[in-house]
């Protein structure tokens, strides 16, 4: 097995874990077992051809579900099986599934092994609760009926949930040396999805122990791998956009050193106003990278400009208020941003029409702008930079008050003033990562405090804004 590049502590651990794996399995090797090696041969087989779609790179809008994510199937193994011949279900699957990164062959033996336990011990919950015998025989003898089986299906699934969970965080504890306590955080989060599978596992389990056998059992397993595909696929697209945004904001990082982590704490402080105005999830998610992507136009903006140590000139003052548009240019052909397009281009607008770039008053100004501009101004306020010290959150939520329908919308005042009374701001939320800034002192100095950012008239929002 190639492990070159493993350290030696997960080395260790996965030799360990492989060994408690082959433990579990070996007593359905044994003479005299019983095992119903049909039934293992058929779910073995099942599985292995769920993840063979994931090892072939996905190609156009086709992502096939990932090695080792069909978990009904596997639970309907730990229902149907023996705990050690259910462990054997789960290892031809793991074995031949998708790994994206090297070390190819431990990670491999690794998901085997974890799965081998995850399922025996899964079963051995279902089997020491009753399990079996609420379903009936293999010949389709009648048990006590689907309810009783409720109960230890339930409980396999938490268990199967705990022990992966926990071979998981080990992994990581291992290999990465994450502390452990940081490495089972997700634990809990894990739980209800495994609870969802065990309904769709139990009832493959149930038709494939009634009259009309595994060929009923069939019939349903193309919708549930239909339905785990397509929940798989969501993720995929979600992590895509997730990576599009960072992508972005590490660029305008890079060339704006001075507004290190602003632009998230400006997505953070526009999720707060959305979720008090009573936005849905996904308009609450697009506001949230509204106010990420709001200073994108600033990669369309000469580097000299951004870094100038000290006041700027008219022109070159003119160049930074064109940053909104360049922003909404370069975010132009993304489609998942939808409304956030039109708050990256109109966040400098002001309610009295004194804004830029197209002077916008009143309601002419997109909802979205206005949450952005009110987020902006706030972290502007409140943020530390190495040229002047962060108004208190007191003092900055009084300077959007004072300016609140001249140059903002009350309502995302007032909005953002609830969400700080109820969520606080912290100290770590606030500052910026000046402190983190790699150039020398003399090159990070500023011009002198500035006046806040919402002070400020329009067209002259300083250095940075």
């Amino acid at each position: 097995m190639r492990v070159r590049g493993t350290p030696w502590a997960a080395r260790g651990y996965i030799l360990g874990v492989s060994a408690g794996a082959v433990g579990c399995a070996l007593p359905a090797l044994l003479p005299g077992a019983g095992t119903p090696w049909d039934t293992l041969a058929l779910l073995a087989a099942l599985y292995l051809v769920c993840e063979l779609p994931g090892r072939r790179p996905p190609s156009g809008d086709f992502v096939p579900v990932a090695a080792g994510s069909f978990f009904p199937l596997l639970l309907a193994a730990a229902f149907l099986l023996p705990p050690a011949a259910a462990a054997l279900a789960a290892v031809p699957g793991a074995l031949a599934g998708r790994v994206e990164r090297p070390p190819v062959a431990a990670r491999r033996v690794w998901r085997a092994a974890q799965l081998a336990l995850t399922v025996g011990a899964a079963s051995s919950a279902y089997a020491s609760l009753g399990g079996p015998a609420s379903l009936g025989g293999p010949g389709g003898e009648a048990g006590p009926g689907l309810p009783y089986a409720l109960l230890p299906a339930c409980a396999a699934a938490l268990v199967f949930s705990a022990v992966q969970g926990a071979l998981d965080g080990g992994i990581l504890a291992a290999a990465e040396r994450v502390p452990l306590r940081r490495a089972w955080r997700g634990l809990p989060a894990s739980v209800g999805p495994h609870l969802v599978h065990a309904p769709a596992g139990l009832m493959m389990a149930v038709l494939w122990r009634s009259p009309y056998g595994p060929l009923s059992a069939l019939v349903v397993l193309l919708p549930m791998y239909i339905s785990c595909w397509m929940f798989a696929q969501y993720h995929r697209r979600h992590a895509a956009h997730r990576a599009t945004i960072r992508a972005l904001v590490q660029a305008v990082d890079i060339k704006d050193g001075y507004t290190r982590g602003h632009s998230e704490r400006v997505g953070r402080a526009s999720e707060l106003i959305a979720c008090e105005l009573g936005m849905g999830e996904r308009r609450t998610e697009a506001l949230r990278f509204a106010g990420i992507l709001h200073d994108v136009g600033k990669l369309g903006v000469p580097t000299r400009v951004l870094r100038k140590e000290g006041p700027l000139t008219p022109q070159e003052r003119r160049l930074i208020e064109l940053h909104p548009e360049y922003g909404h240019e370069i975010v132009r052909g993304i489609e998942f941003l939808d409304e956030a397009r039109a708050a990256i281009l109109h966040h400098h607008e002001r309610l009295d029409g004194s804004g830029y770039p197209y002077g916008l008053s009143g309601d002419a100004i997109p909802e979205f702008a206005r949450v952005v501009a009110v987020a902006d101004a706030f972290d502007a306020m409140t943020s530390t930079r190495s040229y002047r010290p962060g108004r208190p959150v007191p003092a900055a939520v009084a300077e959007l008050e004072r300016c609140a329908g001249s140059q903002f919308d009350p309502r995302m005042v007032r909005a953002l003033v609830r969400a700080l009374d109820r969520y606080g701001w912290s100290a770590a939320t606030a500052v910026t990562s000046d402190e983190t800034d790699t150039r020398p002192p003399r090159q990070r100095s500023g011009p002198g405090p500035l006046p806040p950012a919402a002070a400020r008239p329009a067209g002259r929002w300083g250095r940075r804004r």
